[in-house]
């Protein structure tokens, strides 16, 4: 049997001491993946763990939560487990590894792989999860964490579906002005990711996670507030703080399950059910928000998503296991990521100012001095911003990683998201000014993109697992461009069945494939010091270029609604930036093939490690 045990180790490359003989082994150590083939003929290491446990429950009883975590798969673990007597003087000793390897023998006549129909000893029951926690509290974490990308989507739905009648509290008239109750938040979500995240690095992901559920219910309240004031700068401020607050959540939460699961199943099926949830959170965020604007008042809307926020903050402090917590984060290092206070002042800056001078383009005109005086501004502090991070020693954005593929994958998901923001926006103004349609029934007309939002979800693991990656972000890309060409095409009066109804069946599939895609590309693309990093850029990405879009597409709308004199002419500036998003969404198809086949060529029908 000891024989047996040494060849398995030998298919399974572990190296240094045999755990079992003292003997050499041949190859280098590997993690072992969990088994999922019931007649392998290559037993795993895991697998050898659990027989291990039932056979000698008082040496090994706390292997379940030692060696459960995908993250403390290594040697080092599995000696603080008990495997350290083995071959070792210390420990255990040469007369007890004797005991156990007579006991071993005893089963020598025994099916090897026998062990693999036995039932769990206690500690592997299906009750506890891989983290060490009960299946329901493990449930209860997933939820919370998931809610951080839900509570994101609803705080841009809760702005755009009541918008008529917060302009009309508001006093605002201009179409440009009322843009900016959706980009201020998009704006500082997606300029304050990379900072977030890094915050979480030094001061625990946890903390700010938590912090960050907080400080959205906070800034929320105060919006709602802004009906007492009447005063559109003080909206819109507090929509700026509320997407601060969404800007704490998101790379965080992605982290805390970056560290909860190793790559594999359950990996992905998490990272799909986060993204799945970003239909759900702008549909139910934008029916709630219309419900109370028709039937009360809009400010309820913003203050129970602030009252959700809160509770959502207390209950992650408690749910949110303690092995994520601060100590478990920095448990045993000694060096911990330091501040970049020059890269993060310049990059927010540069930020802020492109996204500024590209939304008060369509309210001043790109003639006015101080609207392309900003923008060169913006564009010089970018340039600073790069030169600073290129001479940083822990800068935030490590220029040494941008390779041409994450560059290339970064604009395609910009492209492709800013196309949808400009298709949400317009779609909405279509049906409730084109079309008389009220907030709420438009609301409800984008119900179906909840389920198609979780079937996308389920294909994209299904993708991820049987195609090429870029093939998934290519698919992604033609949906993005199919749902807005055919939105674009759709005339004044139609059914709701005709096209409407198609487009918000397509769209979630671009939203729900793209985003899993290129944290996937990015992560293998970068090196594991800088993981962390891939998810904090696509969400930069999304959320930005949504805002920078609504800009965009709010120039081309001014330059021909002839100042929407007529129901026509206000028909016709949504449909010119229905067609600025057909024509983003069509250069993310034409690059996503480009990449698709560039990537065919190098590697071939290649599934990528994920």
């Amino acid at each position: 049997m000891a024989a047996r045990i040494r060849s398995n180790e030998h298919h399974h490359g572990v190296a240094g001491k045999d755990r079992y003989s003292g003997e050499q082994a041949d190859t280098d150590f590997e993690h072992a993946s969990p088994p999922m083939v019931y007649k392998s003929r290559h037993i795993s290491i895991h697998s050898r763990v659990e027989s291990l446990g039932e056979d000698f429950p008082e040496r090994f009883s706390n292997l379940p939560l030692t060696y459960g975590n995908g993250r403390e798969r290594s040697t080092f673990y599995l000696e603080s487990g008990g495997f350290g007597g083995y071959g070792r003087g210390g420990g255990g000793g040469e007369s007890e590894k004797d005991e156990n390897e007579e006991h071993m023998d005893e089963e020598d006549d025994d099916d090897e792989y026998s062990r693999l129909s036995r039932p769990l000893s206690p500690g592997h029951s299906s009750s506890r999860s891989s983290l060490g926690i009960p299946i329901w509290h493990e449930t209860l974490f997933i939820g919370v964490v998931i809610m951080a990308q839900f509570m994101g989507l609803a705080g841009l739905g809760q702005s755009i579906a009541p918008m008529k009648f917060i302009a009309e509290d508001l006093g605002v008239t201009n179409p440009g002005e009322q843009a900016w109750f959706a980009a201020a938040f998009s704006l500082t979500v997606g300029t304050f990711i990379l900072i977030s995240g890094r915050m979480g690095d030094i001061l625990g992901h946890k903390r700010i996670f938590t912090f960050g559920y907080f400080f959205l219910g906070s800034w929320s309240a105060f919006a709602g507030f802004s009906a007492y004031i009447g005063d559109q700068i003080f909206f819109d401020i507090c929509r700026a703080f509320q997407g601060l607050g969404a800007a704490l959540l998101a790379p965080n939460a992605l982290a805390l399950l970056g560290r909860a699961y190793p790559p594999g199943i359950k990996k992905n099926i998490v990272f799909s059910l986060f993204g799945a949830m970003a239909p759900w959170g702008f549909v139910v965020g934008a029916i709630f928000a219309s419900m109370f604007a028709e039937v009360a008042w809009w400010p309820w809307a913003f203050w129970s998503y602030g009252l959700a926020a809160w509770l959502l903050s207390a209950f992650s402090i408690m749910i949110v296991p303690q092995k994520l917590a601060y100590d478990a984060q920095f448990a045993g290092k000694s060096d911990r990521p330091a501040w970049d206070l020059q890269g993060s002042f310049l990059g927010v800056l540069s930020l802020i100012l492109i996204n500024v001078a590209f939304n008060n383009g369509p309210l001043f005109g790109w003639d006015t001095p101080h609207v392309y005086f900003i923008l060169i501004l913006g564009l010089c502090a970018l340039g600073a911003f790069i030169w600073v991070e290129a001479k940083a020693v822990s800068p935030i954005l490590p220029v040494k990683v941008m390779s041409s593929t994450v560059v290339y994958t970064m604009v395609l998901v910009g492209i492709g998201w800013g196309s949808f923001g400009i298709w949400i926006y317009y779609s909405f103004r279509f049906l409730e000014d084109i079309r008389g349609f009220s907030p709420l029934s438009v609301s409800a007309q984008y119900v179906p993109a909840m389920i198609c939002g979780l079937l996308a979800a389920g294909a994209t693991g299904f993708m991820l697992t049987h195609t090429p990656v870029a093939f998934t972000m290519f698919v992604s890309m033609a949906a993005f461009f199919i749902g807005e060409l055919i939105t674009a095409t759709q005339p004044e009066k139609q059914t709701y069945w005709g096209q409407m109804f198609v487009a918000i069946l397509i769209m979630p599939f671009g939203m729900d494939m793209s985003f899993p895609a290129a944290t996937v590309i990015l992560s293998n693309s970068m090196p594991p010091e800088h993981q962390g990093l891939a998810a904090s850029l696509v969400n930069t990405m999304v959320n930005y270029s949504i805002s920078i879009a609504l800009g965009i597409a709010g120039t081309v709308e001014v330059a021909n609604n002839r100042h929407g004199a007529t129901p026509e002419d206000i028909f016709w500036g949504i449909r010119c930036a229905w067609w600025t998003g057909v024509s983003l969404a069509g250069c993310g198809v034409v690059l996503g093939a480009a990449f698709f086949g560039r990537t065919l060529l190098r590697e071939g029908w290649k599934i990528m490690d994920h």
